[in-house]
């Protein structure tokens, strides 16, 4: 096991994730610089999400937005999960109303093939800029959170070439084709070593691997076609020395497998209450969830209950991360989520005290 530096005092989120005490609960959101925020929104009538995430500057800027409107207490940068696709050969395209479009599918072996190697400093360089440039303009007390896609979730854009419900295609390829599929998850886990690994060198101080995707598999075919490629991800990022997160949605008959892939940190969503997943994941994790992203429509009253029922379930026990289940929507009430962390600060003291 790696031993890392003692987070200081003021690092609340680098403590949870050390399963360190804390003076509060820390909290931050997925989705936290988004379109929910009207300073985004006021860039987005400019530029596309391409152009932000493209451009150092910007995606540094839209970074920062919500440290300093909402008072979390780790910031994430601000790109997208499929940005090391495009240089590997996929022509992504953003369809308003449709999400994530890739022309050129992956369907076949001889597609694998024709994947391109990536080297992150030469092909995703401006990503890396704008964690340098963030990672600049933060306090020491916010850290900034670099992330990726996990090789199951951009494999099945790379195969659906888009966003599915059924996800019949990639469950397709895994079964037919099993020798052609760990050769592509194979490509995808050496291009995420490489792209989190520089984005650590570069100053991310935390790394949170996204598999959104992955509850739409059965334990047996995340055990048998998913787990060592996420494995082989997350011990890389041990190695650089940062907390990891290991993130999933729909994954209550997944937790203790991906605990087991590795992380320091497990992501859990609002389907199973934040206590029992915990009992069933064991004291060698930390965990960050599990507020449903909906409940910040809720009336202010019903607002504080819920975010009350989460922190209850955590019982200050060290190593618990108040975060969403998955991302804020877009249409979600920027006082709502500042409403959170105010809520999330004061209880957690409060009933530490």
């Amino acid at each position: 096991m790696t031993h890392l530096p003692v987070p200081p005092p003021s690092a609340r989120f680098l403590r949870a994730c050390r399963r360190l005490p804390t003076d509060r609960t820390p909290v931050w959101f997925m989705r936290q610089a988004g379109r929910y925020m009207p300073e985004y929104r006021a860039l987005r009538e400019k530029y596309s999400l391409l152009d932000l995430c493209r451009d150092p500057h910007l995606a540094a800027q839209v970074t920062l937005q919500p440290v300093h409107a909402l008072g979390v207490d780790a910031a994430i940068l601000f790109a997208d999960i499929l940005l090391p696709l495009i240089p590997m050969g996929a022509r992504l395209t953003f369809s308003a109303g449709e999400g994530p479009v890739i022309d050129n599918p992956v369907r076949s072996a001889r597609d694998i093939r024709s994947l391109r190697p990536v080297t992150a400093e030469e092909d995703l360089g401006y990503v890396l800029r704008a964690v340098r440039l963030a990672r600049g303009e933060l306090p020491e007390s916010v850290p900034l959170i670099g992330f990726a896609g996990a090789p199951f979730t951009l494999a099945s854009y790379l195969v659906e070439g888009g966003s599915s419900r059924t996800f019949r295609r990639t469950k397709q390829l895994m079964y037919a084709e099993p020798r052609a599929w760990h050769s592509l998850m194979e490509k995808l886990s050496g291009v995420l070593i490489d792209y989190l690994s520089a984005q650590v060198t570069a100053g991310a101080q935390a790394i949170q691997l996204f598999d959104s995707w992955v509850g739409a598999l059965s334990l047996d075919d995340y055990q048998t076609y998913v787990a060592s490629h996420s494995a082989a991800v997350l011990a890389a990022v041990a190695r650089s020395g940062v907390p990891a997160i290991h993130f999933g949605t729909g994954t209550s008959g997944l937790l203790e497998a991906m605990r087991d892939a590795g992380g320091d940190v497990i992501g859990v969503d609002w389907r199973i209450p934040l206590d029992r997943a915990w009992e069933r994941l064991g004291p060698s994790v930390a965990i960050q969830g599990n507020l449903d992203p909906v409940a910040l429509f809720a009336p202010r009253p019903e607002l504080e209950r819920q975010v009350r029922l989460v922190l209850q379930a955590a019982n200050g026990r060290p190593g618990h991360i108040f975060n969403l289940g998955h991302g804020v929507l877009p249409e979600t009430p920027v006082e709502s989520v500042k409403a959170v962390v105010e809520m999330v600060h004061e209880i957690s003291v409060r009933e530490a005290a």
